[in-house]
């Protein structure tokens, strides 16, 4: 015991321990814990007790029931012999008793300071009469000394590795207060190979690493190498991807990313961190402006203590989805840090991706399919390509009993009740066993019952070793949660601390009168208010304190997440994912049949007299000849473009977090195409069985039977039209605008097909009817059928002069077709495109 430190011994169910000032003790239902207790009413890491350097000190850890001393809830206060602590109830929780060490000399007694920071019900104090906001209304805790956060306070026998390139003992270590996980010793020569396989050295039981992932190789020369084995997500040195079987020489102060694992080198030593959820989380002056210089987000700082339960609340305009796709790395702010466990998100999202989930508020899974077949598909995307279907669907059963969704295994996501359904969304984040899991308006839309059964859920995620981040409008079950962050108009910070105590804080008796003040007095200084707070002061003013690990940044194509498996796996995923959410939607298929029939039976309502070929009788010309192509050119052009114009918009949601998980853009955008493709010219096919079947046609084609030339024609414009209605659903921002932008494209194709009046010759029209599927569709089938001196020439004074592109040979059909086709493939390229707003920033290339 050092000279000068008061000797002190706690007691704890007949058993002592002389307390170290050179270390604090860990108090919670942690089995890694100093001391360990299984009464519900104690949160997994509850408080601390050890030696602040003036006196002993006991430390509230964000705890959901409190620390009591004397009867009292406390944040942090001092103690010595004689003090009683209880743990999550003040008259019957859990005790732990203080005294001096048999024969010292007899110490005063310390009991709990007057001063300290109580953490009193609002009940308990009277609410001052708050009128308009100004200096005298804040409700102001009583005065403490400047407290260790939460997310800054030592555990216990800590052993803090060091910064990249920071001396021995510096601040800001990647792994905060946590000992090693396991060692493993290094020998000169040896190569250590890190897997999911069992023959690896080093077996790493996630999910998230490949079978045979990384080598460690111990150099002869001393010197220590780790060699990426073609891994499918990636190994990663201080945040920073290596390439696909590359290799790095390691320094003592490097960290190795694998999975949720990091290593560090000690000399000869391989110490193992495994994040298992004991992380913390802090925004420090975040500050995001938009077009024209306005700041949409001002200045927001706060830390989240680990494995706790926070909810973000404000009125409308006060940034809440801004700062939630700031700490996401969705789009990352202008100024400011985000730091996940002391090391920057921005800098190292690749890497740190993996152990973090978001929810938005839209469901982000197929409601046309079942809870174990959409996880399934999920499962199979975000895992390496290398685990088996058992391993996938025994985490997946993990999940489901995990959230009580096993009784709803075989239901269709559709069937479910919303509370269910966003139960579902939290499944599929959970497969991947995230630390630290955002959700976006989780309860928007629910019964105040279903908006209970949600928010213990997420304190049951948090109880269970998670940080869950909520932001929420709904304010009934506010009091469930750890920490509570209220965002003021503007985008600044109006409150952050206990939910219990915002209400004296801002005066009011309801969280009704805190948004109408927020409201009437838009202009006042909130943030200004806040900072000048006692509150400040107890839970947000040392923010700066923590040191992030410094990291040289990357080139932005080492920035975005490596994709969990090859591109022709997600292809193959995605295409079996869509067939079966099409396969799902009974009136969808059935539509897809219905459509292209009556588009064909329409076409049959002229008379069958009026074939396609040159007419046997008097007459020279068949004028209705044209018309017939013309209505299955728009019935065709109609079909592609309905079939796709909603794909994109109406799983947008999905796709933005399946890019930001490693999705491919190409990939997802090809599974539409094909699948789309197909069905497109199976609709053709449908069409042009129906519209030609009664229709007389010349006895030779171009290159192949007229009747298949001509339905060629159809498909390839069924494809166009079909890319057109997908540049349409990737550019509106609600499906309700596509059907308006259908309708004008399929009118616009009916003028341009230049069948109704004379397109070629006319300086500028024509060149803009280049543009048009139809006019080369109309032009190949035209060409098949020589158009050109079946119908009655424009100007009967030049019956020579006739349109270019229906000229009966093969060239002029071939040039027709390709070039439908090509316009075809520069709307896939715009879509591709148009495609990347709805990603995270780190993944636009």
């Amino acid at each position: 015991m050092g000279r000068g430190v008061p000797e002190l011994v706690l007691e704890l169910n007949g058993r002592t321990w002389t307390l170290d000032p050179s270390r604090s003790y860990t108090l919670g239902r942690d089995p890694q814990g100093d001391l360990t207790f299984e009464d519900a009413r104690v949160s997994w890491r509850h408080a601390t007790i050890g030696w602040s350097g003036n006196g002993w000190v006991v430390e509230d850890h964000g705890s959901t029931n409190g620390t009591y001393v004397g009867g009292s809830r406390v944040q942090r206060t001092a103690v010595g012999p004689g003090t009683e602590v209880r743990l999550g109830n003040a008259t019957d929780g859990p005790s732990i008793r203080l005294t001096a060490p048999a024969g010292a000399p007899g110490q005063p007694q310390v009991g709990p300071a007057p001063q300290a920071a109580l953490h009193r019900a609002p009940a308990q104090q009277a609410a001052p009469s708050y009128g308009a906001p100004g200096p005298q209304a804040p409700y102001q805790p009583p005065a403490a000394p400047a407290p260790q956060h939460p997310w800054q306070q030592p555990g216990p026998a800590a052993k803090v590795p060091h910064q990249q390139g920071a001396p021995a003992g510096a601040g800001g270590a990647v792994h905060g207060d946590r000992s090693p996980t396991t060692f493993h010793q290094l020998a000169l020569g040896r190569v250590m190979r890190i897997g999911r396989a069992l023959e690896n050295e080093l077996v790493v039981s996630d999910l998230q690493v490949s079978r045979h992932h990384a080598e460690f190789h111990a150099t002869p020369d001393g010197r220590f190498e780790i060699r990426d084995l073609g891994s499918h997500n990636g190994t990663y040195v201080n945040g920073q991807q290596l390439h696909k079987s590359g290799s790095a020489f390691l320094g003592p102060n490097d960290i190795v990313g694998v999975g949720h694992s990091t290593f560090r080198l000690v000399g000869d030593r391989l110490e193992e961190f495994v994040d298992t959820g004991e992380v913390t989380f802090s925004a420090r002056h975040l500050t995001v402006t938009v077009d024209g210089g306005k700041q949409i987000l001002k200045d927001v700082s706060f830390g989240v203590p680990e494995k706790s339960l926070v909810a973000v609340i404000g009125p409308s305009g006060s940034g809440k989805s801004t700062l939630l796709k700031a700490l996401t790395g969705y789009r990352p702010a202008d100024q400011g840090d985000v730091l996940y466990d002391n090391r920057d998100l921005y800098k190292q999202f690749a890497e740190l991706r993996q152990r973090i989930g978001l929810v938005p508020q839209d469901d982000i899974l197929h409601k046309e399919l079942t809870v174990t077949k959409a996880l399934k598909y999920a499962a199979k995307l975000r895992f390496p390509a290398d685990t088996t279907a058992a391993e996938r669907q025994s985490r997946i059963q993990e999940v489901l009993v995990e959230l009580k969704l096993d009784i709803h295994k075989d239901k269709k996501v559709t069937s479910l009740s919303g509370g269910q359904r966003k139960r579902v969304s939290v499944a599929l984040e959970l497969l991947t066993k995230p630390s630290l899991i955002f959700l976006d308006e989780p309860t928007s839309g629910l019964d105040p019952g279903m908006d209970r059964d949600v928010m213990q859920l997420l304190r049951g995620l948090a109880d269970d070793g998670r940080t869950v981040l909520v932001v929420t409008h709904s304010v009934a079950e506010l009091a469930i949660c750890d920490k509570l962050l209220v965002m003021a108009p503007g985008g600044s910070v109006a409150y952050f601390g206990p939910p219990e105590e915002a209400l004296n804080f801002f005066g009011y008796s309801t969280w009704a009168d805190v948004f109408s003040a927020f409201e009437n007095y838009r202009d006042y200084d909130w943030a200004g208010r806040w900072r000048g707070s006692q509150h400040y002061q107890l839970y947000a003013a040392d923010i700066d304190a923590v040191a992030a690990q410094p990291v040289n940044t990357a080139p932005p194509q080492q920035l975005r997440p490596p994709k969990p498996q090859g591109w022709t796996t997600q292809l193959w995923t995605l295409i079996r994912r869509y067939v079966s959410v099409i396969a799902s939607d009974k009136g969808f298929l059935g539509l897809m049949v219905v459509l292209p029939a009556v588009l064909g039976v329409v076409s049959v309502v002229i008379p069958a007299n009026y074939g396609l070929a040159a007419p046997t009788g008097s007459a020279k010309f068949n004028g209705k000849a044209g018309t017939i192509l013309l209505i299955l050119a728009v019935g065709m052009c109609f079909s592609g473009a309905a079939n796709s114009v909603r794909e994109l918009i109406k799983e947008r949601v999905i796709y933005e977090r399946e890019r930001a998980t490693g999705l491919s853009r190409s990939a997802y955008l090809m599974s539409k195409v094909i699948v789309l493709g197909v069905i497109t010219a199976l609709q053709g096919v449908i069409i042009c069985a129906i519209g030609l079947s009664t229709r007389q046609l010349p006895a030779e084609g171009l290159v192949m039977p007229p009747a298949a030339e001509v339905c060629l024609a159809i498909i390839a414009l069924g494809f166009t039209s079909m890319m057109v209605g997908l540049v349409i659903s990737s550019l509106v921002r609600t499906a309700e605008k596509t059907m308006p932008l259908l309708v004008m494209f399929a009118i616009v194709q009916v003028v341009f097909t230049g069948v109704l009046f004379q397109i070629y010759d006319s300086p500028g029209l024509e060149q803009f009817a280049w543009l048009m599927p139809s006019r080369w569709a109309v032009a190949a089938a035209g060409a098949t059928l020589d158009l050109g001196h079946l119908m009655p020439p424009w100007e009967p004074d030049h019956p020579t002069d006739l349109d270019p592109l229906w000229e009966h040979t093969v060239g002029v059909w071939a040039t027709d077709l390709t070039v439908l086709v090509a316009l075809g493939v520069i709307c896939c390229f715009v879509v591709a495109r148009l495609l990347r707003r709805h990603e995270p920033e780190v993944m636009r290339k």
